[in-house]
């Protein structure tokens, strides 16, 4: 009788624990439309509606490549630096929870980091080459970086690296695929007069970009919270814990790209605040398990007024042209917040008396991933460039690629 009871507290708790995680995949797919409405809103009518379906796109061939082939090489055991290519298996990968659910919970993830990339070459990239690189991306640069820092068997993740919710395993990929992307495609028609003086390129909607924000921060409490994998048991504190530190966080950081945005420009800036908001919550996501509410905040902070400044540096002094602030968002706020976990960590950072062997293995673990996530992306879309151009034509860019790439128009 009483192995009978334990057994099915058991398989409630394991039902707990499953349905959290498939909850936390429906949030973080939620943020696949906040994505979609922030590039859309932060850049003109006339490419509407190719970044929505760059958007589905995304989702689509990430979720079938993914599961092909990506997840294998993530999570299989494999060595330290590459997993196994188990085509449409699961590589032995083992947990409490069903494989199925931390698939479709990961897939969320890899969409994630490759919809970064649309957002800083938005406006002039052709849609078919855009394609190709998603897919590049979805099977061989996010999952063999991913391998490094989550696997059981990862080299980084041996040494300690921590990077919960993926702040650098994430974000920061993406970011800085971006980069490289933006990088070589150059910037927009009209971005930069023939002295090298930035003119701005206005978004056609900042309230759908407004709305977009709002998706996301409601998405992050899936993307978070339900990297636990467990809402059973101890794991109900684990999870009030990093609600609270990853909305801090966010409110932080819209706080901090106000109070920069003012002190540089005289104005509070809308379009900076939506993008301080997100800088706190990538900022957050590597440590919303370990920190306290107070060091989240700090962190918000760090993140929001790192944004503003980095969005400046790369417009004006970098000249790469970032429509929506993904670089400076993704990559740059995400290799800020991995670090400051260094500092922040209630257990083993330095500002808890934990001395600099955390700091040096975080530096380490961003270092590495984010020059793995630049030389791949440079080398790929430098290739894509030579073979199939990843430009439009000059005609194409200045009537706007909804027209001349799929033949309709968002708004009629």
């Amino acid at each position: 009788m009483e192995e009978n009871i334990l057994t099915t507290v058991g398989d409630l708790a394991q039902s707990l624990d499953t349905v959290w995680v498939l909850l936390g995949a429906m949030l973080v797919f939620w943020m696949q439309p906040g994505f979609a409405l922030v590039e859309s809103g932060f850049t003109r009518s006339k490419n509407s509606a190719n970044i929505l379906m760059k958007n589905f796109v995304d989702f689509s061939i990430g979720s079938l490549l993914y599961w092909i082939i990506g997840f294998g090489i993530m999570f299989g055991a494999g060595n330290g630096f590459f997993g196994e290519i188990d085509l449409f298996g699961v590589a032995g990968w083992e947990g409490d929870i069903p494989t199925s659910a931390f698939l479709v919970f990961q897939t969320m993830f890899a969409a994630t980091a490759a919809t970064i990339v649309s957002g800083a070459m938005a406006e002039r990239t052709k849609f078919h080459v855009y394609a190709c690189y998603s897919i590049i991306i979805c099977i061989f640069i996010y999952p063999i970086s991913g391998h490094w820092g989550w696997s059981s068997t990862g080299w980084l993740a041996g040494l300690g690296f921590h990077d919960f919710a993926g702040s650098t395993l994430v974000h920061a990929v993406g970011g800085f695929l971006a980069c490289a992307g933006a990088w070589i495609l150059g910037p927009r028609t009209g971005k930069y007069t023939k002295e090298g003086k930035v003119k701005a390129i206005p978004g056609h909607n900042l309230t759908i970009a407004a709305l977009g924000v709002f998706i996301l921060w409601l998405g992050w409490f899936g993307f978070n919270p339900g990297s636990t994998l467990a809402a059973s048991g101890e794991a109900k504190t684990a999870i009030s814990g990093i609600f609270l530190t990853t909305n801090l966080s966010a409110a932080a950081g819209a706080v901090a790209a106000i109070i920069t945005s003012y002190f540089l420009y005289k104005k509070p800036s809308l379009s900076l605040m939506l993008n301080g908001v997100l800088a706190g919550l990538v900022g957050i996501t590597a440590g919303c398990d370990i920190v306290s509410p107070s060091g989240a905040a700090v962190i918000g902070l760090l993140s929001g007024a790192v944004m503003v400044l980095s969005v400046s540096l790369f417009d004006r002094i970098f000249k790469i042209d970032d429509p929506v602030g993904a670089i400076s968002v993704h990559g740059v706020c995400g290799i800020l917040g991995t670090l400051l976990v260094g500092l922040f960590a209630t257990d083993g950072g330095l500002f808890y008396g934990g001395g600099f062997s955390m700091l040096g293995i975080q530096a380490l673990g961003t270092f590495t991933v984010s020059v793995w996530a630049l030389v791949t992306g440079f080398i790929l879309f430098k290739v894509l460039d030579l073979t199939l151009g990843l430009r439009v034509s000059k005609r194409v860019e200045e009537e706007g690629l909804d027209i001349y790439e799929h033949g309709e128009t968002t708004y009629n």
